[in-house]
């Protein structure tokens, strides 16, 4: 794991004990911190207890004057829980793990730093940049929102290169992390719920910039209003910014799990990060065409009888969906969930491709009628298994049965992943 001497003696509260605060809790105790911990999960409690040097009590409880951090989660909201109010009125930092790593650096070998932001594309970018450095005999790991967390990770050797994927959560509770290359794909309407309107949202994902110094490489894409008012702020940067514009024709005929134009956009900002690092360009080129991609990301789980079924669960609002549309000829769509908007307006410039539309979750008889007289033919489905076995009947050889939701999950799943095990379970099961 990740530690430092500059955590010893210090005091951390750690609230949240899943999967990045546990680490954060083991990090700390290991670097000889006082670490409390707490979880409304009585078994994340209990594992942080067999923690040796971490003490599991309710932090809400504690006086938290003069403590280094309060350590939360990402899925912590800033702007509506207690503690955090609490803690920023006793002048105590409120941060994440990656804030830590970023305090930890000095002690590392020698290293770089990749850090990925945007609403739509993170983890495909993230890992194509994992792989692609990896191929290339870098030493490498990735972290952050994706994959283990970086403080549990064992540190690189000297000239690694740390790739970690940034959500606006764990940026909002950064201050110090300096990438050697910053990414920003886009900026899109979501997680409203946790900022004041999204000009807020947006300011979070510039934090990135803000944290980095001037000589160092920024890539952004501008194909939104957003993203590309962060990169005229940084036009100042000259060679040391680089622009990514939509809409850039190129082969992707040699990389199968880099298909749409939403991968195109991936793809060059990946292309863009490793050359910065100074990978070679066949190495670069090596590493696009054997990325396997990601599960649950434009995932081919079947092909049956001429009809390629497709799992994009991780497509959880419109803007995500729209590429996937985008990168096929005549799809069968499922769609809907738990919706983050009332509108599929994102998907609009390819409602020509879709030969069918089948709906489901708790947005299903809303988008059944949005796309009614829009799309050829239209089925409020209700259910996954129900969608599947419907689009299955229907598609002929060389169509696509797309799962791209537009939505979350919750309504129906725990998660995006367990949506899109679902979707490979009932295309299994189709007789």
């Amino acid at each position: 794991m990740i530690t430092s001497p500059a955590f010893a003696g210090r005091r951390y509260a750690v609230l949240g004990l899943a999967r990045s605060g546990l680490a954060t809790a083991r990090a700390l105790a290991a670097s000889g911190a006082f670490v409390v911990g707490w979880d409304s999960d009585p078994a994340a409690r209990a594992r942080a207890g067999e923690i040796d040097g971490v003490i599991v009590h309710d932090i809400a409880l504690l006086d938290l004057t003069g403590a280094a951090g309060l350590v939360v989660s990402p899925g912590v909201p800033l702007n509506t829980h207690p503690l955090v109010a609490r803690a920023r009125a006793a002048g105590v930092p409120v941060i994440g793990d990656i804030e830590l790593f970023a305090q930890a650096r000095g002690d590392l070998p020698p290293h770089r730093v990749v850090g990925i932001t945007g609403t739509n594309g993170k983890s495909t970018t993230t890992a194509l940049v994992h792989h692609i450095l990896a191929g290339a005999g870098v030493p490498t790991l990735m972290g952050g929102n994706i994959g283990l967390p970086v403080l549990a990770q064992q540190p690189l050797a000297e000239g690694g290169v740390y790739v970690l994927e940034l959500s606006s959560y764990q940026l909002d509770l950064t201050e110090r992390l300096d990438c050697e290359v910053a990414v920003l794909l886009n900026i899109t309407p979501d997680h409203l719920d946790r900022y004041d309107g999204f000009d807020a949202y947006a300011a979070s994902k510039a934090r990135l910039f803000a944290m980095q110094s001037p000589q160092h490489d920024a890539i952004i894409g501008i194909g939104d209003a957003a993203s590309a008012g962060i990169a005229r702020s940084l036009s100042a940067r000259g060679e040391h910014l680089t622009k990514i514009a939509p809409g850039v024709c190129m082969d992707q005929s040699r990389w199968p799990a880099l298909q749409g134009p939403h991968n195109a956009q991936n793809a060059l900002a990946a292309i863009a990060a490793v050359k910065a690092l100074g990978v070679a360009e066949a190495a670069i080129d090596a590493g696009l065409a054997s990325f396997t991609g990601l599960p649950h990301r434009m995932e081919t789980v079947a092909i049956r009888d001429g009809v390629r079924f497709v799992d994009d669960s991780k497509a959880t609002n419109p803007e995500s969906a729209a590429p996937a549309l985008g990168a096929f000829d005549r799809v069968h769509w499922i769609v809907g969930g738990k919706r983050k908007g009332d509108d599929l307006d994102a998907c609009a410039p390819y409602f020509d491709r879709i030969a069918a539309a089948y709906t489901i979750g708790e947005a299903a008889a809303l988008f059944a009628l949005l796309l009614d007289g829009r799309v050829p033919a239209v089925t409020q489905s209700g259910d996954l298994a129900t969608a599947v076995a419907q689009a299955a009947a229907a598609a002929r050889a060389g169509d696509i049965v797309l799962l791209s939701p537009a939505c979350a999950s919750f309504d129906q799943f725990r998660d995006y992943e367990e949506r899109g095990a679902a979707f490979r379970a009932a295309v299994e099961a189709l007789a």
